[in-house]
Formats: C-alpha cells, structure tokens, sequence
C-alpha cells in the first residue's frame, strides 16, 4: 500500500475520532501506532512508542510543565487571585465597561502567575460575573470579555504551549518566555480599549463602577507585591540568565509557597488539591505530546509531511501570503482541535514552511500562540467559553461564542500587527543577548 495514501488516511482516521469525541491523546495515539505498525511492523513500532514515552517522560524541559500548572494551581487555591483583582478594582473600576476591564488586566496578571486559561476563568469568572449581573452588564460582554480575556494567560509567561512549541522545535523556551510579554501587554490593552470604547458609546452595555479615593487606590497596591515578587522570582530570573526555566518553574512553586506561608494561606488542604490538579493536567498534556511525536514520526515515514511542505512552498505566496493562508487554516482548525492538538499536528507541516521563508523561531511561536488564543474562543469547540459557561450556566453558550467575535477580530488585528512590525516581539529577546 503507498505510504502517502497511509498518510492521508491517518489524517482522515484522526479527524473524524476528535469529531466523534475521542479525547486528543487517544486519538493521536490510536493512529500513531496503527499506522507505524503499517509501515514499520508491530516489533519496531513498539519499541518506538517505548523510546518516545521513556524520553518525553525523562525531557528535562519538560519538567517545567508540571511545576509550572502546579504554581498556577496553588495561586489558585491560596487566593492570591482575589488580592489582584481587588487592586485593579479599585484603579480601574471607575472607567466605562470598568468590571470587565478589571477582569481583563486581572487575567493577564494572574495568567503570570499560572500559565493555564483555564484555571484564569475559572478563577476570574467567579469572581466577576456576580459582579457584572449585579450592575446590569450586557451577558455578551461580560461572558465575551471574560472567556477571551483568559486566553491571554497563555501568552504572557509562564506559558505551557511555549514549553510544548520550545521543546519540540528546539527554540529556546527563555527567549519565548521574554517575547511573550510586549505581545501580552498590547493585546490586554486592546482588549481593555475596546470595551471602554463600546460601553462608552453603549453606557447600557456596562455602567462604570463606585469611584475609591485615592487614599484607598495607594494603600491597595500593598496587596500587588506578592504577585509582583512571583512574577519577578521566574521571568527575572530568566532574563538575568540565573535560572533556566525549568529551574525557574521550581522557584516559582517556591516564591508561591513561600508568600502564602508568610499571609498565612498555606494549608495542607491547598497543597493537596493543587498536587492532585496539578497531577490530573499534566497526566493528560503528557499523553498528547507523547502521543504527538509518535503520529508526527509516523507523518514523515509516509512522505506526507515532506510532500505537504513542498507544495505550500511551491505556492511562491510569499511571507505575507503564507503567514495569510496559516490564519485561515488555523481558523478552520480551531473549530474542532483544541490548544494541543493544534500544535501536535500542525508544528511538523508549518515549522519547515517558516525555516524555509527565514522566520526567526521565537516570533513563529508567539504567532502559534496567538493562534491557539482564537481556537480558545472559536466555535463549536471553544474550551474556554464552555469553561465560562460552566461558571455562569445561565448565559447560553451561542452568547458567549457571540461575545467572543470581537476579541477574535481583535487578535486577528494583532496578528496583522506583529506581522508587519515584528520587533514588536522580538526586540525584548534580543536584549538578553
């Protein structure tokens, strides 16, 4: 049987088990193996699967994944999160749209300290919605803002797609870690300008809340200085070239540990639900890289993801054209794959197509990132607006996937804009040289 019609096949096969519900890992994984059974027989495929699972396991890089979704876990469950969002409150609470506001600039804050969307809405949206139901928010925005807001918590490190897209192509984790902050702090403040412009122009859409004095607003920075000594404790280490990351994702468990002991929030109750959390995410990320590179290897044995390259390359359409095409593609990808699966089975077709056009490899991953930002929040399949209806199960999902539309069109905008002024993202990274 040819190779290439394996290939295609196996790409059909795995399509169609995520569309019926078949979890990522195994999906990848039952294809993986059926099709390197084809072509290398049982034996050699079984030491291969054994290979790739013994060095996915072992990968010192990948060490920081674990440590990284456990400091976010145990941010989480010692409320370091209420201490931030009261703070931005209280500064930015008093602007048109100011509850949604507060919970934008919040996420990116909090998403410094846990890397995880998921854990970001859940967090924020908890907090906030009563909030914005109590001053008569638009469940549009409020859900829209909320579920878009918490995707920015993967690009602003620590980020785990960053360690996943870093290990894979060999691009140092530290330089996307650094590259991710400017992107971060413009795409905050986009989706912050937004939603002052609509509820100015809309009042109804969301009413400002109670103005503080400014004695109020100074003594509340107090309460920034933990998150602010995290951050710091990671992504400085980083920059000044101390730490590597994953040396850095265990200082940050440290700093989180340490903080919450010294305010008196650390139980053993805290410790035990981030591990178990910590545990059940980073059990189920490992199986979809593991199951990732088996499929990924297998791609290549059958001569498609050669031959696939060489066609998009073929097409002459030029850095702008092509970067063009991959938006299209990952919008249509993103209605049915979520955060991992994106990166898994498109890293090994589009990372030969952006060495070939040049690309520097940190910018590559900051735009796969923003990439998965709008699968994050496109329908049907859109994790974080499932996770935000789960926070508020009174806002229909079509509202939320509505709510959303803006903020993808935004991210688009970025995208767009770090195209044409890449330093945007690169300069930063360059600075640690």
């Amino acid at each position: 049987m040819d190779p290439l019609f394996i290939g295609v096949a196996a790409i059909v096969v795995m399509i169609a088990l995520i569309i019926w519900g078949i979890p990522i890992a195994f999906s990848l994984a039952i294809v993986g193996i059926a099709g390197n059974v084809l072509l290398l027989g049982p034996a050699q495929a079984a030491t291969q699967l054994q290979l790739i699972a013994w060095e996915t396991g072992t990968n010192f890089l990948l060490i920081a994944i674990p440590l990284f979704i456990f400091m976010g876990q145990l941010t989480y469950h010692t409320g370091l999160a209420t201490d931030l969002y009261e703070v931005v409150y209280k500064w930015l609470g008093r602007m048109p749209g100011g509850v949604a506001v507060t919970a934008t600039v919040s996420s990116a804050g909090f998403g410094a300290v846990t890397g995880s969307s998921v854990t970001t809405i859940a967090t924020m949206g908890s907090m906030v919605m009563p909030e914005m139901k109590r001053y008569g928010y638009d469940p549009r925005l409020a859900s829209g803002s909320v579920a878009s807001a918490g995707a920015l918590a993967i690009l602003i490190p620590p980020s785990i797609p960053m360690v996943v897209y870093g290990v894979w192509t060999e691009t140092s984790i530290a330089r996307l870690f650094i590259a991710g902050i400017i992107p971060g702090i413009i795409m905050a403040g986009l989706f912050a300008a937004y939603i002052v412009a609509r509820c100015a122009l809309t009042p109804d859409m969301g009413p400002r809340g109670p103005g503080f004095t400014w004695a109020e607003k100074w003594k509340s920075l107090v309460k920034l200085l933990p998150v602010i000594l995290i951050f710091f404790s990671v992504l400085g280490g980083i920059y000044g070239g101390i730490v590597t990351p994953t040396e850095a994702s265990a200082v940050g468990c440290a700093a989180v540990a340490l903080v919450a002991l010294a305010m008196r929030r650390l139980t053993l109750e805290n410790v035990m639900k981030a591990l178990n959390q910590a545990a059940n995410i980073s059990g189920v990320l490992f199986f979809v890289v593991i199951g990732g590179i088996f499929i990924s290897r297998f791609l290549v044995l059958t001569g498609l993801t050669p031959g696939a390259v060489g066609l998009i390359i073929d097409l002459d359409l030029g850095t702008y054209g092509v970067i063009a095409m991959l938006v299209l593609l990952y919008l249509v990808l993103g209605t049915f794959l979520e955060t991992f699966g994106l990166l898994v089975l498109t890293l090994p077709f589009v990372m030969p197509v952006f060495v070939d056009l040049g690309i520097d490899k940190v910018w590559v991953g900051i735009f796969l990132v923003l990439m998965i930002e709008m699968a994050l929040i496109t329908p049907p399949v859109g994790l974080n607006v499932f996770v935000m209806h789960k926070v508020a199960p009174d806002i229909g999902l079509p509202t939320i996937f509505r709510g959303s539309i803006p903020f993808v069109l935004i991210t688009l905008g970025a995208v767009a804009l770090f195209t044409l002024l890449p330093d945007l993202v690169l300069w930063l990274p360059r600075q640690m040289n």
